[in-house]
């Protein structure tokens, strides 16, 4: 048996990578590894539909194969057409039916955050806010503070100064996860995006509130409010791409 035939017989075993591998060989072995029939059996064993159809796809197996394996590049994204400049956020909290906190927060301050945290706050605190995770904090001055025994509630809607629209972040959601570990409050909700992207759903925007805890008086005294989007965002950028994506009215 020639080395040609041993080749044909070994060939359609092969994964696209030690195939791949052959034909940078030699002249043979690249002319013999290039005849299509060994990507289709590449093809075969990876996207075994794609062989099913009836009329054969207008480029070559091999070329199928180089399109599709080829290692995705993490995706540089586009400059965001938002900006923190364009953006204000609208933050109100509720204790039961009671308003604490009501507050028109301008974009560049909610992404500007706390520089240095107040002395005093927890380790587990300290440690969150000092980590890399994107976050957008509010520093809150002055302070309020709220007794463990009240439910508390919050909205969050964001506006865009170039088009004067607003779109919802968080409707009356409830403070009802309380991590007292690392002294957060925290609520959800879904984030509803706008019918030019609608198979985009499940992204939660979630907020906390920052405290301390006065044990003895039974409160928690709060001295920040943080926005995230965790779920989906983890920049600066990302954070912008989402919020332009959003249902704006």
């Amino acid at each position: 048996m020639s080395l040609e035939e041993v080749l044909k017989v070994v060939f359609p075993f092969l994964d696209g990578v030690d195939l791949a591998a052959c034909m940078v060989v030699c002249k043979q072995w690249r002319h013999i590894a290039k005849d299509d029939y060994f990507w289709k059996c590449v093809c075969a064993k990876r996207w075994p539909s794609i062989c099913k159809r009836p009329n054969p796809p207008t480029v070559t197996y091999y070329k199928l194969y180089q399109t599709f394996y080829k290692r995705k590049h993490q995706r540089t994204l586009l400059p965001p057409r938002l900006s923190f400049d364009d953006l204000e956020f609208f933050i109100d909290i509720w204790t039961e039916d009671k308003l604490i906190f009501s507050e028109v927060v301008p974009g560049p301050v909610l992404q500007r955050g706390i520089k240095i945290p107040p002395a005093g706050i927890c380790d587990m605190l300290k440690f969150h806010l000092q980590g890399a995770e994107y976050k957008m904090i509010l520093p809150v001055d002055p302070r309020f503070t709220i007794p463990w025994s009240q439910t508390v509630s919050v909205s969050v809607l964001v506006g865009r100064k170039d088009s004067n629209k607003v779109a919802c972040i968080i409707n009356k959601s409830m403070f009802d996860y309380i991590d007292r570990t690392a002294s957060r409050a925290l609520a959800f909700d879904y984030l509803v995006f706008s019918p030019y992207y609608p198979f985009i759903s499940g992204i939660r925007a979630w907020i906390s509130l920052l405290f301390m805890e006065d044990r003895s008086d039974g409160v928690i005294d709060v001295f920040g409010i943080e926005m995230d989007f965790c779920d989906a965002a983890n920049s600066q950028e990302e954070v912008l791409w989402l919020l332009d994506m959003l249902d704006w009215k």
